[in-house]
Parts: structure tokens; C-alpha cells; sequence
């Protein structure tokens, strides 16, 4: 998988070859490699899908490895918690949420948003221990 965050892309690739791909929506403050809690980025980097959660708060998810050891140590030096907890997901299952979404670009804290149909592709075509390369 590739996420190119300035095409706003997700590709699923198969050697060279382009599977799919996908538009989606980032956290909040887009520009720039996640380094701490709360900071509404998006990791960049060479990480794996790790996880899946099908009663997510959203509609399906699947977990990305972040934070690696080189984003814990970052952030420790900072005296600070690099987060973790960060999807690729669907839609909010909850309807105020999901409102709030469609009003808004760029609506998570720090996971990437598709669409309810391209997640429920996405998670059934990706297995765990896939790499993840999300490049800025």
C-alpha cells in the first residue's frame, strides 16, 4: 500500500502495478510526519498494517504499526507520548459524527478516511503484515 498525502491518494499496488486506488481524508493538520499525541498529523514513513477492527467506531478499520521505535524515542526526547491508535477507516459510525465529516476536509485526528464501500475493498484485499509507505 502507498498513501501519498499530497494527492490525497491510497494505492493498493501489486509489484509495480496499480490495483486501486482511492481519495481519502487526513487528520486535521495534514502537513508533516506525526510526532506526538494530539497534533492531528498523519504519520509518514515505512510502516505495516498490524490490526483489524471490525467494530470500529468507524465503519471497519485497519490498524497501521505507528508508533515505530524511532517515533517513541522522538517523542521521549520531547518529554512527550507519540500517540498510536491510527486506522485507515471508513465513515463515523455515529451520525453527528459522520455529518461533522462530510462538512469538513481533512476531519481525523491522524488516520485516514475513505469511503464506507473502499474500506469494506480495502479490508477484505489487505491482509495483515502488509507494508504501509506513507509518503508526504
Amino acid at each position: 500500500m502507498v498513501v501519498n498525502k499530497g494527492a490525497r491518494r491510497v494505492y493498493l499496488l501489486n509489484g509495480d502495478d496499480i490495483l486501486r486506488s482511492y481519495d481519502m481524508e487526513l487528520g486535521f493538520a495534514p502537513l508533516g510526519h506525526k510526532e506526538i499525541e494530539g497534533d492531528g498529523k498523519t504519520p509518514e514513513g515505512q510502516y505495516f498494517i498490524d490490526r483489524r477492527n471490525p467494530n470500529s467506531a468507524y465503519h471497519l478499520s485497519i490498524g497501521i504499526s505507528y508508533p515505530n521505535a524511532a517515533d517513541r524515542a522522538k517523542a521521549a526526547a520531547m518529554g512527550k507520548s507519540p500517540g498510536g491508535e491510527i486506522f485507515l477507516h471508513g465513515e463515523p459510525n455515529n451520525p453527528k459524527a459522520r455529518r461533522r465529516a462530510a462538512r469538513v476536509d481533512d476531519w481525523t485526528a491522524g488516520c485516514i478516511a475513505v469511503t464506507n464501500e473502499e474500506i469494506e475493498e480495502i479490508y477484505a484485499m489487505v491482509k495483515n503484515g502488509t507494508p504501509i509507505f506513507l509518503n508526504p
